[in-house]
């Protein structure tokens, strides 16, 4: 990986930040590292890195207020956010998701796993920074080169894992595509969420697409598609 690329590691454990960031400068990563919530927000605020690891439980302020707020901040809002947390309950992998959360890593964890999510993430937005492409159906627009969304002519705000789904979707020009398929194109492959880590997604895409949020069907059993046919979201 290019060494420009710098992560952001937050983490109130000592030993695992310490840990996490060695591994990731070995990477060939630049590091920066908080310990609380309060010194990472203003750090991702100030050097906008390219990438965040948020452990969910931090003192001062915890890891969903901190996503909430970067992705509230027009000028941080599009930075990946992988979330660290103790807790394993599928509640609290939503929980992470819908505050804007890319992609969430239980612990404990491999550092082979870690390494792995963020190559992933930092690949596919790398390759969307440098694809000149430009997307639309009906009224929602997305622009491949600056990773902007737009409903009239309106931006919105969309994490990265967001944008790749709406991409696939549109790019599938009202095809089917299951779950599976949308993990393999927004997370990248050889990564393993569930299928509702896709149904979070993609309903906080329908939410920020407005009146525009029926082109996004539901197709029970199968996955999801994107078409301009009438229809109430679910087939």
């Amino acid at each position: 990986m290019p060494e420009s690329k710098t992560v952001l590691v937050v983490d109130d454990e000592r030993d695992l930040l310490e840990l996490v960031s060695y591994n990731l400068r070995r990477a060939g990563y630049e590091v920066l590292s908080a310990s609380n919530g309060r010194k990472a927000l203003d750090l991702i605020v100030e050097t906008k890195p390219d990438l965040v690891l948020l452990d969910l439980m931090l003192p001062e302020l915890g890891g969903t207020e901190i996503a909430s707020r970067v992705r509230a901040n027009p000028l941080t809002a599009t930075i990946p956010i992988i979330m660290l947390t103790a807790k394993g309950s599928e509640t609290d992998q939503v929980l992470g998701l819908a505050v804007g959360a890319d992609d969430y890593i239980p612990k404990p964890f491999s550092m082979k796993v870690l390494l792995a999510r963020v190559e992933a993430i930092l690949r596919r937005t790398s390759r969307a920074a440098s694809d000149h492409a430009r997307l639309s159906l009906e009224a929602v627009r997305l622009d491949l080169e600056t990773h902007e969304a737009f409903v009239h002519d309106e931006l919105i705000k969309l994490t990265v894992t967001e944008f790749r789904i709406l991409a696939a979707l549109i790019q599938a020009k009202g095809r089917v595509l299951s779950r599976a398929a949308l993990m393999n194109k927004a997370i990248g492959p050889g990564i393993t969420v569930t299928e509702r880590t896709i149904d979070v997604h993609v309903t906080a895409i329908r939410k920020k697409l407005g009146d525009q949020a029926d082109l996004i069907k539901t197709v029970r059993g199968v996955g999801y598609r994107a078409t301009p046919e009438p229809g109430n979201g679910d087939e």
